[in-house]
């Protein structure tokens, strides 16, 4: 109880500093009053076009990609698994280069996130025919391993192929991720499939309990390991692909948010879920103020910050794996 009103309070701290910070030289008090009261003016529009939709997605894919990682970690009985092992992301990317690569992002509006969700679509229907209804774990990660690495390959020789250095560096930015010019219009995008791949994730959290115990004993605590596997995908699937679409790639959220949360709520993977939701949507909250304050003048991307503070905590975590198994 008390570590849910701690992550709370802090994403709601967060969520209001985020509201507030940016380049417009307007106080907190006046930045939230525009917010709520409207009006005429440079100020609210920038309040409810800009700051507001920037937040409700680092609050929506934060929160999405930190439950998405503590079920695969839990799911997989490994806390060095991650949302992007099953090669949604991957494919949702390389989605989004495409409609980059091809002008569909120029001409039309909504052409990047649409194909990005085309490839997330393609990526998990690819791993479920590779992997097979009734495929093991191990089946599972290597086939999206080997997604990611195909996908991955594609990204590299629509790169290779870029018919200038302009169209180059546009899709290398945005693999890099940004909540930057974003509008409610992203937001509508991505919540009904973020919310509803949140909500299946969500009902995972009795059957990774249970396989605690090792698969036998969970099937016969009347868990479906079928079920359970496909909703642990197609839920990862939905959020991931959503938030990759709209973002982005943005790594190390779900890797690392259930990691430091997991010796807070005594390693059960159910009581993960929430923590991990309510830590990752803390964490890129707080990525994309630094992101706003370190380099205000630079487009510094999201994901590299998330990447520069993930990425310690990943060889820290390598590190202790080690140590404990020697």
């Amino acid at each position: 109880m008390r570590l849910a009103v701690t992550l709370i309070a802090l994403v709601a701290v967060l969520f209001v500093a985020a509201l507030v910070t940016g380049p417009a030289d307007i106080g907190p008090f006046e930045s939230l009053l525009a917010l709520i009261a409207g009006g005429e003016g440079p100020m609210p529009l920038v309040m409810r076009e800009i700051r507001l939709p920037r937040a409700l997605l680092a609050v929506l894919i934060g929160g999405s990609l930190g439950l998405a990682g503590a079920a695969m970690q839990g799911y997989l009985r490994n806390p060095l698994a991650d949302p992007g092992l099953i090669g949604v992301s991957g494919s949702a990317a390389f989605g989004a280069v495409l409609a980059i690569q091809t002008g569909l992002a120029a001409a039309f509006a909504l052409g990047l996130p649409l194909a990005a969700l085309g490839g997330a679509l393609f990526g998990v229907f690819a791993v479920l025919v590779l992997a097979g209804p009734r495929g093991s774990s191990l089946t599972l990660i290597l086939a999206g391993i080997a997604i990611s690495a195909l996908a991955g390959a594609f990204t590299s020789l629509v790169l290779n192929l870029a018919p200038n250095p302009f169209a180059a560096n546009e899709i290398v930015f945005w693999m890099m991720g940004s909540l930057a010019d974003r509008s409610m219009t992203h937001v509508w995008i991505a919540l009904p499939l973020i919310l509803a791949g949140a909500l299946m994730l969500a009902t995972l959290s009795r059957g990774l309990d249970a396989l605690t115990l090792g698969e036998d004993a969970a099937e016969a605590m009347g868990i479906s390991l079928r079920r359970l596997r496909l909703t642990l995908i197609f839920g990862t699937a939905a959020v991931v692909g959503a938030s990759t679409a709209v973002a982005g790639a943005i790594g190390f959220v779900g890797l690392v948010v259930p990691h430091l949360l997991r010796p807070f709520v005594g390693s059960r993977p159910g009581a993960l879920l929430w923590a991990s939701t309510l830590g990752g949507a803390a964490m890129l909250l707080a990525a994309d103020i630094a992101v706003r304050i370190i380099l205000p003048a630079r487009d510094l991307k999201l994901g590299v910050v998330t990447a520069l503070v993930g990425a310690p905590l990943f060889l820290h975590l390598i590190y202790r794996t080690r140590r404990d198994g020697l």
